[in-house]
C-alpha cells in the first residue's frame, strides 16, 4: 500500500509541475521546432474552417502544406482533433507531450522494478520526473516526449515478453517499438538496443531461432518506419533531403565534437556526475538481464550520436532519451544506498529523520522546477510579432530573425526572407566546407527587398559585417525595445 502511495505522490508531483505555466507562448525550449509543428496544426484546423477571413486561411493553409515533413505528423494530427473540441489553443500540443512523458515514467518504473528492486524503480521515477531539464523538454510541443513513451513502453512489454513470451505479449511489444519508429526514426537505435539486451539476457541464439514469435515480433516492429521510409525516399522523395547534414565523416576525428557532445550531456543532466554515475551503476546490477539491457542501452546512445554526430553535439535534445537510461541505470546505486540507509536507521527517530531529509530534497527540487518554468514571460512576444508585422507594410522583407522567421509567421501572419544566424554560417563554412561571400550573399538576398528585418540583436552583433553594412548605408524605418527595420529602398546619401 505505501509503494503505491508514493508511486502515486511521484506520478501527481510531476504532472503538476509540469502544469505550471502551461498556456504560456512555446519559447522557452527549440522554438522553432515547436512552431513548426504549431505552424502545420493551424493549417489544418483553418483549411476546415471557412469562417476564417480569406487572408489568413490561405496564409495558414500554404505556410503548412509548404513545409516539408520532418517526421510523421501524428502529434500534429493529434492536436488538430483536439483542436475541435477546444477551439486553436497552443497549449494543447504542450499537454499531450507532458502526459506522455508522466506515463513513459509509469512503464519506466514497472521496468526497473522488475529487473532491479523496488527502492531502485522509486528512485528511477523520482529521477525522471524531476529532473529539471525532463521536465522543461517534456512541455516542448514535439515528437520526442510521445517517442521516448512508446520506446520505453517497448522497453517494459518485450521484458515481459522475455518472461513469457506469449502472442498477446508478442504484439503489444511489435506494436509499441514499431510505432515509436514511425513517430520518430531515430527510436530504431533504442529499440534494436533494448531488444538485443532483454533478449540475450534472457535466451541463447540457437533458441531465439526457433521462436516464431520473435520474428513475428520483428516484423510488426519493423512495418510503421520501414512503410513510411519507403514512401518518403522512394515515393514522394522529401525524405532524402532531411537526412543530409546529420553525419559529418570527419567530426568523428574532432576531439572538439566530442567535447561539445559532453557539453550537451552536461545540459540534459545538470551536470556529469548522474552520467558517470548512471555508467558505473551498471557495474551494481545484479541480475544478468538487467546488467546485458542496460550495457545495450549506453551502446545504443554512443553509436546513435556518432551516426548523427553533429546534431548530438550541437542539439541538447538529442541526447533527451538519457533521461530514462540513466534513470534506469541508477535503480542500483539507489538501491545499495538505500539498503545501508535502512540498515543505519534502525530507530524509529532516524527513520523519521531520513525520510524528512527526502521529502525536503523533493520539495527543494519542486521548487526550484517551478521557478524556472516562471522565471520568462513569454506572452508579451505575439504583441511585438504583430506591431513588426505592421510596421512591414506588406512588404517584401529579409529577415534575421530567432526560430528561422517562424515567430514571424505565427504570430505576424507574414514571411520573410531568412538571413542566416552567426551559427548558420559557421556551419556552412568551418563544418560542411562551403564558402561565404558576405557581399555576394547580401546582394542576393536583399535584391528587391523592402525592408530589413533584425529581432535576434545579440545575433547580430556577432556578424560585424551585416552591421556595418546595416547601419552605415541604411536608415531605420520602425525601431522597438527588441526589434530594428532598416529600409533597403531608401539608401542613406554616401
Amino acid at each position: 500500500m505505501s509503494l503505491v502511495i508514493t508511486i502515486s505522490v511521484l506520478l501527481v508531483l510531476g504532472l503538476g509541475i509540469r502544469l505550471v505555466d502551461l498556456t504560456d507562448l512555446p519559447m522557452d525550449f527549440h522554438g522553432a521546432r515547436q512552431l513548426y509543428s504549431l505552424i502545420k496544426v493551424r493549417g489544418m484546423y483553418y483549411e476546415i474552417h471557412p469562417e476564417f477571413p480569406e487572408a489568413q486561411r490561405e496564409f495558414a493553409i500554404h505556410q503548412w502544406k509548404s513545409r516539408v515533413p520532418v517526421e510523421p505528423e501524428v502529434m500534429e494530427k493529434l492536436v488538430f482533433f483536439t483542436y475541435q473540441f477546444t477551439g486553436e489553443q497552443i497549449w494543447v500540443g504542450r499537454l499531450y507531450s507532458l502526459i506522455f512523458w508522466v506515463l513513459g515514467g509509469f512503464f519506466l518504473f514497472l521496468l526497473a522494478h522488475n529487473l532491479v528492486s523496488e527502492d531502485g524503480a522509486v528512485f528511477t521515477l523520482a529521477f525522471y520526473l524531476l529532473l529539471v531539464y525532463g521536465v522543461i523538454a517534456s512541455r516542448s510541443f514535439q515528437p520526442d516526449p510521445l517517442m521516448i513513451l512508446l520506446i520505453i513502453t517497448f522497453w517494459w512489454s518485450l521484458q515481459r515478453w522475455s518472461q513469457n513470451p506469449t502472442w498477446g505479449w508478442t504484439i503489444v511489444a511489435g506494436l509499441t517499438g514499431g510505432l515509436a519508429i514511425f513517430v520518430k526514426l531515430v527510436a530504431v537505435f533504442f529499440i534494436i538496443g533494448g531488444a538485443v539486451g532483454l533478449i540475450f539476457g534472457r535466451y541463447t541464439f540457437k533458441e531465439l531461432i526457433r521462436m516464431p514469435k520473435l520474428w513475428v515480433l520483428a516484423v510488426i516492429g519493423a512495418l510503421p518506419g520501414t512503410a513510411y521510409l519507403f514512401y518518403g525516399i522512394v515515393i514522394s522523395g522529401f525524405l532524402g533531403e532531411r537526412f543530409g547534414g546529420r553525419f559529418i565523416p570527419a567530426l568523428l576525428l574532432d576531439p572538439l565534437n566530442y567535447w561539445r557532445w559532453a557539453r550537451q550531456i552536461e545540459i540534459v543532466m545538470g551536470s556529469f556526475f548522474p552520467f558517470v554515475l548512471g555508467i558505473l551503476g551498471l557495474f551494481l546490477l545484479d541480475k544478468k538481464q538487467a546488467r546485458i539491457f542496460a550495457t545495450s542501452l549506453w551502446v545504443s546512445y554512443f553509436v546513435y550520436g556518432l551516426c548523427f554526430d553533429y546534431h548530438i553535439a550541437s542539439h541538447d535534445y538529442y541526447s533527451l532519451i538519457l533521461v530514462p537510461i540513466v534513470g534506469f541505470s541508477l535503480a542500483a546505486p539507489a538501491h545499495c544506498v538505500l539498503n545501508k540507509l535502512e540498515e543505519a536507521a534502525k530507530a524509529p527517530w532516524l527513520r523519521i529523520f531520513v525520510v524528512l531529509i527526502m521529502l525536503f530534497g523533493l520539495a527543494v527540487s519542486f521548487l526550484h522546477i517551478r521557478s524556472e518554468l516562471n522565471a520568462v514571460d513569454f506572452r508579451p512576444q505575439a504583441g511585438m510579432w504583430a506591431e513588426i508585422s505592421t510596421n512591414l507594410e506588406n512588404e517584401t522583407t529579409v529577415a534575421l530573425t530567432q526560430d528561422y522567421g517562424l515567430r514571424l509567421s505565427f504570430w505576424g501572419w507574414r514571411t520573410a526572407i531568412y538571413w542566416p544566424s552567426s551559427g548558420d554560417i559557421n556551419y556552412k563554412s568551418d563544418v560542411r566546407g562551403g564558402n561565404y561571400e558576405f557581399e555576394k550573399h547580401f546582394e542576393q538576398l536583399t535584391a528587391g527587398k523592402r525592408f530589413f528585418l533584425i529581432t535576434d540583436l545579440d545575433d547580430l552583433d556577432r556578424q560585424p559585417a551585416l552591421q556595418d553594412k546595416l547601419y552605415k548605408h541604411y536608415p531605420i524605418h520602425a525601431q522597438g525595445n527588441d526589434y530594428l527595420i532598416f529600409d533597403l529602398q531608401n539608401p542613406l546619401a554616401p
